[in-house]
């Protein structure tokens, strides 16, 4: 007897034989990325800038980054049926040009709560509108035999735009900022950044009405959507192991992910660079994203990616045990940045593809969006709790590498948990043909 599931799995396995064109890919990684320049990259790339011009602390930010989660969490479960009901190209544009109008408010440096209200505002925007339909557009893309060659580039390809962005607003805050960094009154240091932000939006903008027009695949939209989804389809989605073992792994490898919003700070006050130079390793580690993933992209087909999974929370777990150990200080310069490649280098294998997997774990492509919803709903809690957490353990030791350290004990027990989930996705899918 063929189930709901099965019926699925036989559809999404004829649609996957057809083939997107590359501008469609180009489109994805450049709206993939831009959604979430303003919320993440630019506060991770200028994260002391960030705390200063908005006069912050670590767990104040925290609490942003926590009521985005909150949003982001009930965006989820909502968000991901309606990526099976809408053309994801849409869905997308939308987001990107509200989160773009949310660039005007950050840019008049706003008061706390009115800072809480808008990331709560970017969780709508980026979450509800916006993740599921661009997980779904690159399974679309990948097709039968390249899921690994579509998530590899896509996550490549958007830390590249993120790089990008990240050397732009370098460069227009250096270039704004007339006197010296160290000596740059508060006024001076907004007034700067002001342009990066409003740069940053304009662009955003015009990447949503590229969006809106021209990324159009291949596969009939309406092939690909559902007209409607019951409550007992959602259910039977809930049930598969693949689900269950992807919200874990995610939820760790996040984690990971999060944890690298402090390194650009780790050079501020463990190595003792000023606001530029810590700018500079951020946008350093935002160039290892697109490396790692374009190289994953090439390779990973060749490989069972659930094995290459397990792989990435191993290193991970290793640039984790390099920082907590407190042996990386000012005087140990090439083994920083040795560390900060092994850690970059496992959590964005990790990120990059935990959602490549799906194919392996018999998730149907029309039910794309409800299955990342339902995965999401754990997997990106740490949103919620990840900020607030790393933001005390830093604040519990201002300016001393000890706060550091304990955020680093952080990435290792979530690494390790992560790759033995992996092992047992493994076991259950990556050695089946």
């Amino acid at each position: 007897m063929i189930t709901f599931l099965d019926s699925m799995v036989l559809s999404t396995f004829r649609l996957m034989q057809k083939t997107a064109p590359w501008y469609y890919l180009i489109l994805l990684i450049l709206a993939g990325e831009a959604v979430f320049i303003l919320p993440f990259v630019l506060p991770r790339i200028f994260r002391p800038t960030v705390l200063g011009v908005f006069e912050l602390d670590n767990v104040e930010l925290g609490l942003c980054f926590s009521v985005y989660g909150v949003v982001a969490l009930i965006s989820y479960v909502f968000g991901g049926p309606i990526a099976d009901k809408f053309p994801p190209r849409k869905l997308m544009a939308m987001a990107l040009w509200l989160t773009a109008s949310g660039g005007l408010v950050f840019a008049s440096f706003p008061d706390f709560t009115t800072l809480q209200l808008l990331y709560g505002f970017w969780g709508f925007t980026t979450i509800f509108l916006f993740w599921a339909p661009m997980i779904k557009a690159a399974r679309v893309w990948g097709g039968t035999s390249s899921q690994g060659r579509a998530f590899g580039l896509l996550d490549g390809g958007r830390g590249l735009t993120g790089a990008l962005f990240g050397l732009l607003g370098v460069f227009i805050f250096s270039l704004f900022l007339t006197d010296n960094v160290q000596t740059a009154s508060l006024a001076e240091r907004q007034e700067a950044f002001r342009y990066v932000l409003y740069c940053s939006s304009l662009i955003i903008t015009i990447i949503g009405v590229l969006t809106w027009f021209f990324m159009k695949s291949g596969v009939d939209e309406k092939e690909i959507q559902l007209e409607k989804i019951s409550w007992s389809q959602i259910m039977e989605v809930l049930r598969l192991p693949s689900v269950m073992l992807l919200m874990i792994i995610i939820l760790c490898a996040y984690v990971g992910y999060k944890i690298t919003d402090i390194l650009s700070q780790y050079a501020n006050e463990v190595m003792a660079y000023d606001e530029v130079k810590s700018a500079q390793v951020g946008t350093f580690l935002q160039f290892l994203r697109p490396t790692t993933g374009i190289l994953l992209g090439l390779l990973a087909d060749r490989f069972r990616l659930s094995k290459v999974l397990i792989l990435s929370f191993v290193l991970s777990l290793a640039g984790g045990v390099l920082f907590a150990s407190g042996i990386i200080g000012p005087s140990y310069t090439a083994l920083f940045f040795i560390s900060v490649v092994i850690i970059a280098v496992g959590v964005y294998s990790a990120r990059t593809l935990y959602f490549a997997v799906m194919q392996e774990g018999r998730i149907p492509l029309k039910l794309t969006g409800t299955a990342v919803g339902l995965i999401s709903v754990v997997g990106y809690t740490p949103d919620i709790f990840a900020g607030p957490a790393y933001g005390y353990l830093l604040d519990a030791h201002p300016g001393k590498e000890i706060g550091h350290q304990n955020v680093f004990w952080m990435l290792v027990a979530f690494s390790f948990v992560g790759g033995v989930a992996s092992v047992v996705y493994y076991r259950l899918y990556g050695r089946k043909k």
